[in-house]
């Protein structure tokens, strides 16, 4: 029982961060109908401005709390202004060019962030510093599951809970659904859709960023390569949701981890990209919009 409850965890754990990549992927597609393949990335670039930041507040020696909060809050920020000039440099001279376009700029961008990591910092794995303590009250059931997965899981579901707040109640909110629903309607009621679409690379920048973070912690490495196999499982759980839908991208990225934790405890740990995409497909064959996603029939 134990063993289940602890693979349990570790499928949320892993579900929690895939849904902080995987909410970038599904806010864009549902803005601009396009899917930003830099997206994987932005978290990789999240995870190493956090990690410069606090080894360099460590070396100084501040306090451990405040490591945490400005590491954060810088891989946020500097995460948000990779993403929103990636919108400008990738997407936006290409918004009326063909589909495919945009998509070729978007992967010639993820390559390229990835060589710069690659120039600026190391080809191999750093060892990320041990940010969240051990928490005492979870010692009797700390080998079920440990202060970083719980911190993980608590921290994605205030994120969830203050981005639907965001996306329902703000004025920036109600202007990327509306811009989501009808892009020259939301232009003739006066909405700046190029801002819109600007913040919403942003806000989708900033939870990568977050996720980084935690996942870093969480491991206890990271390298220029980790943001690729990242994004690639944030992007198949938002299509196994349904992409575009934010109910989707969460509740295909819970799936997706619970999906490769049992797997991999009870059969076994090679197959795990295996048992991730195997989903995928079966998903893209019976119900290709995705669980939560909706159904689009073209007219003729």
């Amino acid at each position: 029982m134990d063993y289940f409850v602890e693979l349990l965890f570790s499928g949320l754990t892993r579900g929690a961060i895939y849904a902080l990549i995987a909410l970038g992927y599904t806010m864009v597609y549902g803005i601009i109908g396009l899917i930003n393949f830099a997206h994987g990335d932005i978290y990789m670039i999240g995870a190493f401005t956090s990690f410069i930041v606090a080894t360099v507040l460590s070396i100084y020696g501040f306090p451990l709390l405040a490591i945490i909060l400005l590491a954060g809050v810088a891989a946020t920020i500097w995460s948000s202004a990779y993403g929103f000039t990636i919108e400008k440099v990738a997407y936006k001279p290409l918004r009326q060019a063909p589909r495919l376009s945009p998509l070729i700029s978007a992967i010639g961008m993820s390559i390229f962030l990835q060589n710069y990591v690659l120039l600026a910092q190391t080809s191999d794995f750093l060892p990320f510093p041990t940010l969240i303590p051990d928490f005492e009250f979870m010692e009797p059931i700390a080998h079920i599951v440990d202060s970083t997965g719980l911190v993980i899981l608590l921290v994605t579901a205030v994120v969830m809970f203050f981005l639907t707040l965001l996306i329902k109640y703000t004025q920036i909110g109600k202007a990327m659904r509306a811009t989501s629903q009808d892009k020259t309607m939301a232009m003739l009621v006066g909405i700046n859709v190029n801002r819109v679409i600007s913040m919403t690379f942003v806000i989708g920048s900033g939870l990568a960023a977050i996720g980084g973070l935690l996942i870093a912690t969480h491991i206890g490495q990271i390298n220029f390569y980790i943001g690729f196999i990242a994004g690639i499982k944030a992007f198949t759980a938002a299509v196994l949701g349904g992409i575009g839908s934010i109910p989707g991208a969460v509740l295909g990225s819970l799936i997706l981890g619970l999906t490769e934790a049992f797997a991999t405890g009870y059969i076994s740990s090679d197959y795990e990209d295996v048992f991730a995409f195997s989903i995928l497909v079966c998903i893209l064959i019976f119900k290709p919009s995705g669980i939560l996603g909706k159904d689009e029939t073209k007219k003729v």
